[in-house]
């Protein structure tokens, strides 16, 4: 009979050779080590065989495993490296990340966006376009320039002189008052109008008047009254002598009252500016702020007295436009009332 190829547990086992040791350790190495029955490992039918482990328990061999490298220093080294190996496959991974941190400073790019900020800050001048929308104001500002109504603005001259004109005038011929008829003047734009001017030379038979003075015929009237009635007298008798002449600042004007819309009586031909007289004896008195002190005495009773027979009367102290003359103007007032400054 043929000898089983098992051995015995009676029988001694055999030392292993080096060649059986190395092939043992690449067949636990490989991949698919799996325990595979070979016919010299099969079992006899005296010895019991164990049952195979499942496939999960390497991990419970594996002290065996290590006990196994302790008993053989050359199979333990080359498990060794075979995981330094497998260690240094999987290395090359790592390096991946520094190409991801390479690829960050692509945001940097779209850092240079904010550059769409200038755009936002160039519509800031628009407002500034539409700034230019009070330009509308100089137009109020004509408005506001434009003149005051006034009924008198709408007088022009008829095809026959009014009766009333016509007396005036002979009023003034009988006080021998020296004049001479002048064409209607009007402004529609700013309102002035005088339809029935004359222009007075004197202002009777011995006071003259210059420059040539055009007023409506009831201020030249009132002025040659004033002058008979009140200058002359009071020129007796403050300096002894006679009044010659008056020197006139402003008659017919077009133009409105200082700081106002409303027209002055100047442009209607219904005021008189006098800035000086002059006595039979060559003496000049001229209206000012701090005159001499007959002249102040003499200028005092000429305004005063003009306070009535004209509904206006402004002088020194008044405002800074009358510093220099007197200003009397027919302005109609509510209840012929004067205002007199």
């Amino acid at each position: 009979m043929d000898q089983p190829l098992t051995q015995r547990a009676d029988q001694p086992l055999r030392p292993r050779s080096k060649r059986q040791s190395r092939a043992r350790v690449r067949q636990h190495i490989a991949p698919n080590s799996a325990p595979q029955k070979t016919p010299d490992a099969q079992p006899s039918a005296d010895v019991p065989v164990p049952e195979p482990r499942p496939a999960d328990a390497p991990k419970v061999d594996a002290p065996k495993t290590q006990d196994r490298n302790t008993e053989g220093p050359k199979s333990g080294g080359t498990s060794d490296l075979l995981k330094d190996e497998e260690s240094h496959q999987k290395s090359p991974t790592p390096p991946e990340p520094p190409a991801e941190t390479e690829s960050e400073p692509e945001p940097s790019a779209v850092v240079p966006t904010p550059t769409p900020k200038p755009d936002t800050t160039t519509p800031e001048p628009q407002p500034r376009t539409v700034a230019p929308q009070p330009t509308p104001k100089p137009a109020e500002a004509d408005d506001e320039e434009k003149m005051l109504p006034d009924p008198r603005s709408a007088d022009l001259p008829a095809d026959k002189m009014p009766a009333e004109e016509v007396a005036c005038r002979e009023r003034l011929k009988t006080l021998g008052v020296e004049f001479e008829e002048h064409k209607a003047e009007s402004n529609p734009e700013i309102g002035c109008s005088i339809p029935y001017p004359i222009m007075l030379k004197t202002l009777g038979k011995s006071i003259a008047i210059t420059p040539g003075t055009e007023l409506n015929c009831p201020m030249a009237e009132a002025a040659v009254r004033f002058a008979a009635d009140v200058i002359q007298p009071a020129a007796k008798a403050e300096f002894g002598a006679d009044l010659k002449s008056i020197s006139q600042a402003s008659a017919f004007v077009c133009r409105p009252r200082h700081g106002t819309r409303k027209l002055s009586e100047h442009a209607f031909g219904n005021a008189l500016d006098i800035a000086s007289f002059t006595l039979s004896d060559g003496k000049t008195i001229e209206v000012g702020p701090a005159p001499p002190e007959k002249d102040g005495k003499f200028l005092d009773a000429v305004r005063k007295a003009a306070c009535g027979p004209f509904k206006t009367v402004l002088g020194p102290g008044a405002d800074a436009d009358h510093s220099l003359h007197f200003h009397f103007d027919l302005e109609p007032r509510r209840h012929g009332g004067t205002f007199c400054q």
